[in-house]
């Protein structure tokens, strides 16, 4: 079973408030952040809570957390790192960097080291493209990538 801290529930309370009564789905979103950031992603039972709390089927929030990159079904590393796989990062080669990447972590994409350090993803699109090739590592850009910059910041990681 799933429950949210309690300084989580104070911060729900405000959220869906800012919402008129018939719209308080609109705080999926929101919810959705603050069960990951409890749990470092998505379970199945905080997916049955949300959607009690906001009178919609765990399947409705399912779809909607599925739907965003930013949101993590399964547990993840300490540092999520993400290459844009878009056309500017992969005329700039984003796939070498991703597969030299793999090499150095011993991992391929999807996966996390067996640390539980680092989880490798791709994203569509990180929209940064004038500065492509690019990768993030939990929310933060590092762009212009080459090998050499990629030891860098995993390095920094550790």
């Amino acid at each position: 079973m799933f429950a949210f801290s309690e300084a989580s529930e104070t911060r729900i309370e405000k959220i869906i408030a800012k919402y008129p009564e018939g719209r308080k789905v609109s705080a999926l979103l929101p919810l959705l952040t603050l069960a990951q950031a409890q749990e470092g992603y998505i379970t199945p039972e905080a997916m049955v809570e949300i959607g009690k709390r906001l009178d919609v089927s765990p399947a409705y929030v399912e779809s909607v957390c599925t739907f965003y990159t930013m949101y993590y079904t399964k547990p993840v590393g300490k540092y999520v790192v993400k290459f844009c796989i878009n056309i500017s990062c992969h005329l700039n080669g984003c796939d070498n960097l991703m597969e030299y990447t793999e090499r150095k972590l011993g991992i391929k994409e999807g996966e996390t080291t067996s640390d539980k350090k680092f989880t490798l993803l791709k994203e569509e699109c990180l929209a940064a493209c004038c500065e492509a090739p690019v990768m993030q590592i939990n929310n933060k850009y590092h762009v212009n990538m080459t090998p050499e910059k990629i030891d860098q910041v995993l390095e920094s990681c550790k």
